[in-house]
């Protein structure tokens, strides 16, 4: 298991999707209009071999529309997480009492969501492809549009009221151990973490941040400064969300 794509919520698409862009080194990103089922447009974005995604509400009453009020702005929205096989984990799944609420079973790809009221946060999404080294999500041809600032999301970082509670749930969902450095839970992917925290922002139980290696910073934070977002010399703040340089 690994975090292999992250996917974020914005009110306005065009604005982040520039900044992100300048960001992290690209020219160009992959759309899929099939997302336009959900009421939704997208992007996603190419980092390393991982894949940042961002969606925006084109009709009224969709999951991330509500999202979005909910929180008050742009913000975290979905951990997806590569398995090695769905049907072992939707068996796995089937002895506790988390709900699966979305399934997509094609010949090259297979996910399930999980009801994000018994796994909070944010929507926990396993997925696995054929061959795994593919991620059709981005297309075909991701590896022609890859960022040049940045290399893999390594970590994700929820939020909310109770944190050891919110991390037993992803621990089950998972079925992963919880560990834990200097009291604050962490589920461990192997090469890539999700640690949860307290809420103390005032929005609620969400994705807060993410861990992204960093290769340019410089040119990253040039980029920054051109779109004006808050800095520091280890994040940068974008889309309601802190991108952790590591």
């Amino acid at each position: 298991m690994r975090i292999r794509q992250i996917a974020l919520v914005a009110e306005h698409l065009g604005p982040v999707q520039a900044a992100l862009m300048d960001l992290f080194g690209l020219e160009d990103a992959h759309i899929d209009p099939k997302i336009q089922t959900f009421g939704l447009k997208n992007i996603v974005m190419t980092l390393g071999d991982t894949f940042l995604e961002v969606v925006s509400p084109i009709q009224d009453k969709t999951t991330a529309g509500r999202l979005l009020e909910r929180r008050g702005g742009d913000g975290g929205y979905m951990v997806i997480v590569q398995v090695e096989d769905l049907d072992h984990e939707k068996a796995r799944l089937a002895g506790t009492d988390i709900r699966i609420v979305y399934n997509i079973d094609t010949e090259r790809a297979k996910a399930v969501h999980l009801h994000p009221k018994d796994v909070p946060g944010a929507i926990a999404s396993l997925d696995m492809m054929d061959p795994p080294e593919a991620w059709y999500w981005a297309g075909t041809d991701w590896g022609e549009r890859i960022a040049t600032n940045v290399g893999n999301i390594t970590g994700a970082e929820i939020q909310s009221d109770d944190p050891q509670d919110t991390a037993g749930r992803w621990a089950l969902a998972f079925g992963r151990e919880l560990g834990s450095s200097s009291g604050m839970p962490i589920l461990s992917y192997g090469t890539s973490e999700v640690r949860f925290v307290k809420a103390t922002d005032g929005r609620g139980a969400g994705l807060r941040a993410i861990d992204v290696e960093v290769k340019n910073k410089g040119a990253l934070f040039l980029a920054a400064e051109r779109h004006g977002l808050e800095v520091s010399d280890s994040k940068v703040s974008v889309c309601g969300t802190d991108i952790n340089l590591v």
